[in-house]
């Protein structure tokens, strides 16, 4: 069985000439940059850096930020040097199948539903709790705790919205598959149209972040940054969810921090979207490498920044009962006092904004890697059917609705956020490895930006998130595998009977590198 035959780059190449049958050019630069800000920009920094410093690193959840980035910036410099050689839909999938192997980019694509669709869930389930913080702020009305959470959650916190519903048990997460249904709405509408909608938005939310960071900055009490790593006799904390024991091994110290990157890695997988935004961008070879690099350096100094004011203003304790998933406005209100109510109130307003570009981009990047690995054969027609007037992936986005709102609907976001970071760190690993193996096999390919010191950038991005990886736990280890598992069923009972390059169905120029296809 041919597991491991290649895609020639030549043919994946033809496949960029845009057509009637194709996905439309739209993004420029500015775009790019845009969309990679608007996607990392979300429930990373708002929700899981309080998870992250609440549960395992402390106020050392800036380290955690430190360790995620390096893994990212070594990646993302491999994420756009395969940008620029491979302008094409798909992302880590399409740049496995020209290095790799048909069976390791079915892999990595099936790994992508766990990056994006569970993506887009994570970060709705945290817009449920922020349109619910609005709706209590200004209206005095809430939506009950059992139609804004999932079965598994119960109400445990005396105070706000929710303290007349202690003990209430959650149904269903309706809010959450609201903004699920009306963004897919959007993205059916067109690309272009997806995008404005987005450059807005960043520009609204940066400027709350940086709000945040100059304001708050004055309000840190020193105190709350000592110890600085979490202690091994720190004690428990009784959450929703059970207990979170800080004598547990990556629930203290230096372990601590590594799995809070693991868990804040999540915040930056935004910048590898934009490269399957790669089909639609109008000059890829050169604006794709802009777009990736630029969006997770400006984003990076935001998080760092953000997570010392954040773990500044209360104790990071407080985050697992009072702050939970609206974090960010109880620390404003209890640390800055109430003449900064107004403030709260605007972060509210503006972190639904700023979730929903976070939705908008992992929705948009998860039809696009199936659009490609449909047009392979790999999976059915329908993931690549083209709406007859927008030119998008209009059956493929509803299906995806109705995937990504089971998650949002009945899964607690700690659970779903953490099988995003396993599968995102899975194709981080081998998008490094993909660089380092093309440039023995094909050292004479055009490269448009090439990744310096490529000997020692790929192995060291590999190794950093084969770290992360380990720190996650035997439970995320085991739901990878079963999701793997899953994905070779699909694989070998249906996939390899259909796919056009083993069977010979891929028609396209010579390629001069590799002019036969490879086993």
């Amino acid at each position: 069985m041919k597991l491991f035959i290649k895609k020639p780059i030549a043919q994946l190449m033809a496949a960029t000439a845009e057509t009637a049958d194709s996905l439309k050019r739209t993004l420029g630069p500015v775009s790019l940059v845009a969309l990679g800000i608007g996607a990392i920009i979300g429930a990373g920094i708002f929700v899981r850096t309080a998870s992250a410093a609440g549960e395992h690193a402390g106020p050392a959840v800036t380290i955690s930020f430190l360790i995620a980035a390096a893994g990212c910036a070594l990646a993302g410099l491999c994420y756009a040097e395969f940008a620029s050689m491979i302008p094409i839909a798909g992302s880590a999938y399409t740049y496995s199948y020209a290095t790799m192997g048909e069976f390791i980019a079915w892999i990595i694509g099936w790994d992508l539903v766990l990056e994006y669709a569970l993506g887009a869930a994570t970060v709705s389930i945290g817009w449920s709790q922020y349109f619910n913080e609005a709706l209590y702020t200004f209206t005095n009305v809430h939506i009950p705790y059992a139609w804004s959470h999932g079965p598994w959650e119960v109400s445990n916190t005396t105070t706000g919205m929710y303290a007349a519903e202690l003990g209430s048990h959650g149904i269903i997460n309706l809010p959450a598959i609201l903004i699920l249904f009306l963004l897919s709405l959007l993205l059916i509408r067109g690309t272009a149209e997806s995008a404005g909608v987005n450059n807005v938005i960043v520009i609204v939310k940066v400027a709350i972040v940086l709000l945040i960071i100059g304001l708050g900055w004055q309000f840190i009490n020193p105190a709350n940054h000592t110890p600085y790593l979490i202690p091994a006799d720190a004690g428990q904390v009784k959450v929703s969810t059970g207990v979170i024991d800080y004598g547990a091994t990556f629930n203290h110290g230096w372990l601590g921090v590594l799995r809070g990157a693991s868990v804040v890695f999540f915040a930056f997988i935004g910048f590898d979207a934009v490269s399957t935004a790669a089909q639609e961008a109008k000059n890829p070879q050169k604006d794709m490498p802009k777009g990736i690099l630029i969006s997770l350096v400006i984003c990076t100094a935001l998080y760092i920044l953000f997570a010392h004011v954040l773990t500044g203003l209360v104790s990071y304790k407080e985050f697992l009962i009072q702050g939970k998933e609206a974090s960010v406005t109880y620390a404003i209100k209890a640390a800055m006092g109430p003449s900064y109510t107004w403030l709260a109130s605007l972060v509210t307003i503006s972190i639904l904004a700023g979730f929903s570009s976070v939705i908008l981009v992992m929705l948009m990047g998860q039809t696009r890697v199936f659009y490609t690995m449909s047009t392979d054969g790999l999976i059915p027609k329908i993931f690549s059917k083209l709406h007859p007037k927008f030119r998008t992936p209009y059956k493929s986005q509803w299906l995806f609705f109705v995937f990504v709102s089971l998650f949002a609907g009945f899964i607690p976001d700690r659970i779903v956020g953490d099988m995003v970071s396993i599968g995102t760190l899975f194709a981080f690993v081998l998008v490094c490895l993909g660089i380092f193996i093309l440039r023995k096999t094909d050292p004479n390919l055009v490269r448009p930006f090439k990744t310096p010191i490529y000997q020692v950038v790929c192995p060291l991005g590999a190794a950093i998130c084969l770290c992360m990886i380990a720190s996650e736990g035997l439970e995320n280890w085991l739901r990878l595998i079963g999701w793997l598992l899953i994905g070779f069923i699909i694989y070998f009972g249906y996939s390899v009977k259909r796919s056009h390059v083993r069977h010979g169905k891929v028609e396209g120029a010579t390629d001069p590198i590799n002019p036969k296809f490879v086993e």
